[in-house]
């Protein structure tokens, strides 16, 4: 492995072009070491990271209390079975529930693993309904129930039959939802910020809509937080901007400061209908997981990164407003704190590879939207920096 290190990007390309299933599309560059805001290739360049691992290192890449962390836990436990107690999971879980509503944490290692356990948990507490609505243009993962529940044909192609019992409507059309609700519907699944399907924001009311739907005709309301939660909008939850709270809630990516791990919280009336052996994850909640989201929150409490969140998306918006007003290229502008949407009036992947060939790592989504996660540890400057970037090459497209 350290020899590993040392390869050059067209080494290690052709080590995995021999031995990793080709399943991602990868960009030419091979990434040895991240700080903050800032990677390197093995080549030595340096890269402004505005979407540092796809939304997994909300504090950037090694964030230093998370480090110590995970360093100081590897050399007491590394993995124990959930059949024992340890004291950082009973922890963790404290902190998520007092930072949501009341609830109980159930953990996993992904966000696609956290829905699996929301819709299992769902059909356990409604049977015999088993019935989840969810919405067009929605993404909760790659397992064969999270593809299900997705709203977007392209990540079911191939896979059929798939698991019956979801339906889809609009994003943010209550009438539809309301439709579509029959004897044997169980929750209504949604996510309060559509990632995937191109930063949309639900509509002002919508999820108070959803909360009375669901409490009128005794249903489940699972919130897919995975992307939008832990400090991404300016509040810990997305909800939170909202005076709703949910039944469900999922969480993964920045769970762990980029750390492996996944949750589903749950109020707990509705958590005790998982009983003993009906649900598991051999990984969930192990003590580095645990060790490294406890990390995560005292960083992000201490260093007051929520109010941090709200400064970087309200700079980031006045940029891109300021740059709509001089281009054609932007047609819009959506997000809240730092998850960030620009839809284009072009491609956006040719976009995204410019950018790279600057030394800026961003990424496009639902074909058009320029979506950036950045970190709420991101100083100033490196925002200016990457925003100029950004405005050289769309008005470059433009030309």
């Amino acid at each position: 492995m350290t020899a590993a290190m040392e390869l050059s990007s067209p080494e290690v390309m052709d080590v995995f072009a021999r031995y990793v299933v080709p399943n991602y599309t990868r960009y030419p560059v091979c990434l040895v070491r991240g700080q903050g805001s800032e990677v390197w290739d093995a080549e030595g360049r340096r890269y402004l990271d505005f979407f540092p691992g796809w939304g997994c290192n909300l504090l950037g890449h090694c964030p230093p209390r998370v480090v110590q962390a995970v360093q100081e836990q590897v050399a007491q436990l590394i993995h124990v079975p959930n059949s024992w107690y340890i004291e950082s999971q009973g922890a963790f879980a404290q902190a998520l529930v007092e930072r949501s509503f009341s609830s109980q944490a159930f953990f996993c290692n992904s966000g696609a693993e956290a829905n699996e356990a929301a819709i299992k948990l769902a059909r356990a507490h409604q049977a015999p309904r088993y019935k989840i609505i969810a919405t067009q243009q929605s993404f909760h993962g790659r397992t064969f129930a999270a593809i299900s529940a997705t709203g977007q044909p392209k990540y079911q192609q191939g896979f059929g039959p798939l698991l019956p019992g979801f339906k889809h409507v609009p994003f943010g059309d209550l009438e539809a939802m309301e439709h579509q609700i029959d004897d044997e519907t169980a929750a209504i699944m949604v996510e309060p910020i559509q990632g995937e399907g191109g930063v949309n924001l639900a509509p002002e009311g919508y999820l108070e809509g959803l909360r009375k739907l669901a409490d009128d005709r005794g249903l489940l309301l699972i919130l897919d937080e995975v992307q939008s939660g832990m400090g991404r909008t300016g509040r810990w939850f997305a909800y939170q901007h909202t005076d709703i709270t949910p039944d469900i809630m999922t969480l993964a990516k920045s769970l762990a400061g980029g750390v492996t791990g996944g949750a589903m919280l749950a109020r707990p009336e509705v958590a005790a209908s998982l009983k003993p052996g009906m649900h598991a994850a051999t990984f969930g909640g192990n003590p580095l997981t645990c060790r490294a989201g406890l990390a995560t929150i005292e960083t992000i409490d201490e260093g007051n990164l929520l109010e941090r969140g709200t400064a970087i998306g309200e700079r980031f918006r006045k940029f891109f407003l300021e740059l709509s007003g001089t281009t054609s290229v932007i047609r819009e502008v959506r997000g809240k704190g730092v998850m960030i949407g620009v839809d284009l009036a072009m491609p956006g992947a040719e976009i995204v590879q410019q950018l790279l060939e600057r030394g800026l790592l961003a990424n496009c989504t639902h074909d058009t939207v320029l979506r950036l996660l950045p970190a709420l540890t991101i100083q100033d400057e490196q925002i200016d920096e990457g925003c100029s970037i950004i405005a050289d090459v769309l008005r470059s497209a433009e030309g």
